[in-house]
């Protein structure tokens, strides 16, 4: 069984709560939610509280199973409150409890907004920090996005351009590698992961004459990794990487900033997108969308994404138990 955080109950994430439990309550991985049980009810949901992960489990076909988490204000969906910024990080930190005591296999977290957190003090960039905060590894965790046609990883996450170009150095690709080389053997059952590295400029710095990181930072570290006896190739053209015949070769893409990953990976496939945090002891995925606020409670958003992020954390689950 996973956990479930509630996300920002004024998104998105009530609605394809209810909408994963439907999809998935005859045959696919079990999970109880940390939230408001109204929130979920007002969404169509049929809702059980529940005392303990035991409970859920023998509810999951009939119920969406809870465990309580109240709000601190009401909810109207579309109009975020700050006053419910504690309850949703508390069901993010319940969730992680469950999971290092091995309640759960792992968890799977909605969407937030980064914003309305921060409004109330939030000091975490996103969930990927957070996590890492939580688990006691703080630096060490990494957003992986994945598809059924594509892995990325972007070395620099969520910061501004200027400051991600700043902050790429040789060391923060070797320690984002290697995170990503254990992982994908680990939780992926990849023996030996083909591991491609995107260059920073256009056509790769074009032998320095279009930017020289590629020759001062990303080949010295691809260099290290090579010698560690990683299957390592790059750096690529940026511009071409992505391709079906190019994607081919590799099973994950090392990306030197957010969007030079993310953007061909929403591209291609943004209903079955998934945000995997590596490097950490506990399992988390999540649905690759945000909250989604401008179409909260229409009743139209696709719980794809979320389904996707369930069955991804079971299978690594798997993997896991295996290794």
């Amino acid at each position: 069984m996973l956990a479930l955080t509630m996300g920002d109950p004024a998104g998105i994430g009530p609605e394809i709560t209810v909408g994963a439990w439907r999809a998935l309550r005859h045959g696919g991985p079990s999970f109880v939610v940390i939230g408001d049980p109204g929130i979920l009810t007002r969404a169509g949901g049929t809702v059980r509280v529940v005392g303990d992960v035991a409970a859920a489990r023998g509810a999951f076909a009939d119920v969406i199973p809870v465990l309580s988490q109240a709000l601190a204000a009401p909810v109207t969906p579309g109009h975020p409150d700050s006053a419910n910024a504690g309850a949703i990080t508390a069901s993010i930190a319940r969730a992680v409890r469950l999971a290092q005591a091995d309640e759960v296999a792992g968890i799977v977290t909605n969407p937030i907004s980064k914003v309305v957190l921060r409004r109330a003090g939030f000091p975490h960039p996103g969930h990927t920090e957070y996590l890492g905060e939580l688990c006691d590894m703080p630096g060490r965790e990494v957003m992986m996005l994945a598809c059924p046609h594509l892995r990325v990883v972007p070395v620099t996450v969520h910061v501004a351009l200027r400051r991600a170009l700043d902050e790429l150095d040789a060391a923060a690709i070797i320690r984002a590698t290697r995170t990503t080389h254990a992982a994908l053997r680990r939780d992926f059952g990849l023996v030996v992961p083909r591991i491609a590295v995107a260059g920073l400029n256009p056509h790769a710095g074009e032998g320095g004459t279009m930017g020289t990181e590629e020759r001062d930072i990303i080949i010295p570290a691809m260099e290290v990794l090579r010698a560690e006896g990683m299957d390592i190739t790059g750096p690529w053209p940026p511009d071409t990487m992505f391709t079906p015949a190019a994607r081919a070769r590799y099973d994950v893409a090392m990306c030197m900033y957010h969007d030079q990953g993310l953007i061909p990976l929403k591209t291609l496939d943004m209903a079955q997108g998934v945000n995997v945090t590596l490097g950490l002891p506990i399992i988390r995925t999540s649905p690759d969308h945000g909250t989604a606020f401008d179409i909260a409670g229409h009743g139209t958003a696709d719980p794809s994404s979320l389904v996707a992020a369930l069955r991804m954390a079971a299978e690594m689950a798997v993997h896991r138990n295996r290794s």
